[in-house]
């Protein structure tokens, strides 16, 4: 174990301040790269090496990953045994804990569900359909994001009719039925005995609320608070944590409100900026100095950032060396954009010798990464997309999972919809659909009607009714041996139970073969899950304990991609915490990064964070790219450079020699918001529009002159017919010139109206 001398000797001054003072609140504020992860871990091997208990610490994150890896760290640094007693997990993790040992108090059991945002949009979808509402205004969707901020801002769906400002904001949205839904929702969870990831957080202030007896308990058990990227909390969030600490006030909460960049899924920043107000006693301490980035790196992080007036100023700089510049990218067109960041990234690897792991590229919108695979394959440049399609989301292993879910509670409508005909028994939509009209009409759980058909008068005839009962029974008694066997002993004696090993075995089909090797990858993890438990001193690990370990876990927990060498590609929002040695932020354009639907300053400053935090993910080499025209809803668009570029200190960045033009004519700050304002066609060089050369379909042959012709791999004029891949064939209506490069729009018949750049198009001329 670690001596209290040794411990501090591995801290900078800025972060031993803030590991030390631990008499009051604190509020740490943590630069890019300045070791904010170090400061949380030494504070609490500091409070462990200076008498606290470690289950009377309560340490919050945002994801698992990092809980573990926290908790490694400290175990290393003070002894696994003090270590695995701490209260450190997500918050959901966490309340989800308190929520099942306090569940009868609520009115759930604990061996409640939790229902992923697909099970949610599944009950949503079919209330819909109930209240016969039309789909297409009622978009589950949208009726999912609003059931999540009134959760997350504590309205319930029994008090949501009492705010009137959000009954006409549903009026003017034409959903004015939203409140109904909300309230069905909410029913129908209760009724199968299921919380979503919202409700985690809802019902643990509702607990703290209405049961003060409780609060006060955990109050008494928890001496120290400590939660990390604070300006990522919500309002439920900030609310428990100030509940528990309101007494004694040992609260030490790090973040970085430069880096706040997720109010679309509740967050406020305003949690983190006003912590002074909220803690009066609070002591504020600065991290400044970052350990990740170049000198050039972070000088124009800071110049960008500088610009936003909602913050806590700060100084962050780097003892690194000085670095390259920033270099600007300026593509004539999307498709352009990734072949030049491409053979960027082929350069830079064979020059510097840095594996593809150690490059990344970032864009605001999932939909921007087509064009980077295309050229990376082109290239044979290996890549992965981070945060695709996660192990726990594929459907052989969604299957499996739902039976579990339904072993251990019956009530789980959603988990016995997905596995009562899978393997197939003959239990059709039809009859699945008569259930669920029996269960509404008598208030009561699918799992109730199908295990007396008869006495509900089910509509079904008796070899259908046996059916039900057949699976009702296989369930029950798979539920009575749950209470016998552990978590993988169990998950094999069902999935043998309910013929999903039958199913597997039918054929040596590569997909086959594929879904085989998950269901025993499954396995294989509850295996290893049941065997941690375990070494951690737990002697029943029941399978209630996986679904709880499973159903909560995050975006970057669920991280599959192998360890190979290959580059990353990503939005920014899920590239937070992560660094890389080169990083190509790519799109910085108006209407695309600031996105076009920014309509408020406020809105505006956390996309400039957002910029920010794709800046400081970079540790040697940052690119920036953007194209001058982009292809969008089949039409192509025409495009201003960023405004965000003109933030940086222009010093610290190499600027294309158009760039400079083009960008002094960008429209002032948020008038590209205006959306009354007519569309402008921007210059794509430093000429004037009027340089452009145009004619019409009506022009004649004769017309269009020597100028008016590609001149590249044959003549192309209007009225060719012409032939593309993709396409197929078309006529010419017209073509346009600048600086050389002809655009042709070009009638594909039933393929539609294109406008292709010839330079990329290669079109075969037919006549």
């Amino acid at each position: 174990m670690i001596s209290l001398e040794a411990l501090l000797d591995q801290l900078n001054e800025n972060q031993k301040e803030a590991v030390v003072y631990n008499d009051g609140p604190s509020l740490v504020i943590a630069g890019a790269g300045s070791g904010k992860t170090r400061v949380l871990t030494f504070k609490i091997a500091y409070l462990l090496l200076n008498g606290y208990h470690p289950s009377t610490i309560l340490a919050l994150t945002f994801t698992n990953k990092a809980a573990r890896e926290m908790k490694r760290r400290i175990a290393d640094l003070v002894g696994h045994e003090r270590a695995r007693w701490l209260w450190m997990g997500t918050f959901h993790s966490i309340f989800s804990r308190m929520l099942r040992a306090e569940a009868e108090r609520i009115g759930f059991t604990r061996d409640f569900t939790v229902y992923d945002a697909s099970d949610s949009r599944s009950v949503l979808k079919s209330i819909i359909k109930e209240m016969q509402l039309d789909d297409k205004v009622y978009k589950p969707g949208l009726i999912q994001s609003r059931i999540s901020y009134a959760k997350n801002n504590l309205i319930t769906a029994s008090s949501y009719e009492t705010y009137a400002d959000l009954l006409k904001s549903d009026a003017a949205q034409r959903i004015p039925q939203f409140s109904r839904i909300y309230a069905e929702y909410a029913y129908q969870c209760r009724k199968a005995n299921a919380m979503d990831f919202d409700d985690m957080l809802l019902y643990a202030n509702i607990l703290f609320r209405d049961f003060p007896e409780v609060l006060d308990d955990y109050r008494s058990r928890f001496q120290f608070i400590l939660v990390d990227e604070y300006q990522d909390t919500n309002l439920a969030q900030h609310i428990i944590v100030k509940r528990l600490a309101e007494i004694h006030q040992r609260i030490a909460v790090v973040g970085d409100d430069a880096q706040s960049i997720y109010s679309f899924r509740g967050a406020n920043i305003d949690n983190i900026l006003q912590f002074k107000s909220q803690f009066p006693n609070s002591k504020l301490f600065k991290l400044e100095q970052n350990y990740r980035s170049t000198q050039n790196i972070v000088a124009a992080a800071n110049s960008l950032i500088q610009k936003n007036k909602a913050q806590i100023q700060k100084n962050v700089f780097s003892e690194k060396n000085k670095g390259t510049r920033i270099q600007l990218i300026s593509a004539l067109t999307d498709t352009e954009e990734g072949y030049l960041v491409a053979k960027e990234v082929a350069d830079l690897y064979y020059q510097e010798h840095d594996p593809y792991s150690d490059f990344a590229i970032l864009y605001r919108t999932n939909a921007q990464s087509r064009n980077f695979e295309e050229a990376l394959r082109e290239r044979n440049i290996p890549y992965r997309i981070y945060g695709g399609l996660s192990f726990y989301q594929r459907k052989e292993i969604r299957d499996v999972l739902a039976y579990f879910r339904l072993i251990v509670n019956p009530s789980d409508s959603e988990a016995l919809k997905r596995c009562i005909n899978y393997p197939a028994r003959g239990i059709g939509e039809t009859t699945i659909n008569k259930v669920s009209d029996s269960a509404r009409q008598n208030q009561v759980s699918l799992w109730s009607v199908i295990g007396d058909p008869q006495f509900f008068q089910l509509p079904v005839n008796k070899p259908t009714a046996q059916k039900l009962l057949n699976f009702h029974d296989m369930i029950y008694s798979l539920s009575v041996e749950a209470q016998k066997l552990d978590a993988y002993e169990l998950a094999v004696k069902i999935i043998k139970t309910v013929g999903i090993n039958e199913d597997m075995l039918e054929d040596n089909a590569v997909e086959t073969l594929s879904r085989r090797e998950n269901i025993q990858e499954l396995l294989t993890g509850i295996h290893e899950f049941c065997e941690q438990k375990v070494n951690e001193g737990e002697t029943q690990i029941g399978l209630t304990d996986f679904l709880s370990e499973v159903s909560l876990l995050t975006d970057q927990d669920m991280d599959t991609a192998e360890s190979t060498d290959k580059l990353t590609m990503m939005t920014i929002h899920a590239a937070k915490g992560l660094e890389f040695r080169n990083v190509f932020i790519v799109g910085m354009e108006e209407d695309l990064f600031p996105s076009g639907y920014v309509s408020s300053d406020r809105e505006l400053e956390e996309e400039r964070r957002l910029f920010y935090v794709a800046l400081t993910r970079a540790e040697e080499r940052c690119y920036i790219s953007y194209a001058k025209s982009r292809f969008k809803n089949g039409q192509l668009n025409f495009t201003h450079p960023s405004r965000f570029l003109s933030d940086i200190d222009q010093a610290l960045i190499d600027l294309p020699a158009d760039f400079r033009q083009a960008h002094v004519e960008q429209p002032k700050p948020l008038e590209v918001y205006n959306k009354n304002m007519p569309p402008q066609r921007p210059s794509m060089s430093s000429g004037p529009v009027s340089s452009w050369k145009r004619l019409t379909p009506g022009a004649s042959k004769e017309e269009a002159s020597s100028d008016t012709v590609y001149q590249s791999g044959g003549g192309v004029t209007i009225g060719n017919k012409v032939y593309h891949e993709k396409f197929g064939t078309g006529v010419v209506l017209a073509l346009e010139q600048m600086d050389g490069n002809w655009k042709a729009n070009i009638d594909f018949g039933d393929n539609g109206t294109r406008a292709l750049l010839l330079k990329y198009a290669k079109l075969k001329i037919l006549e």
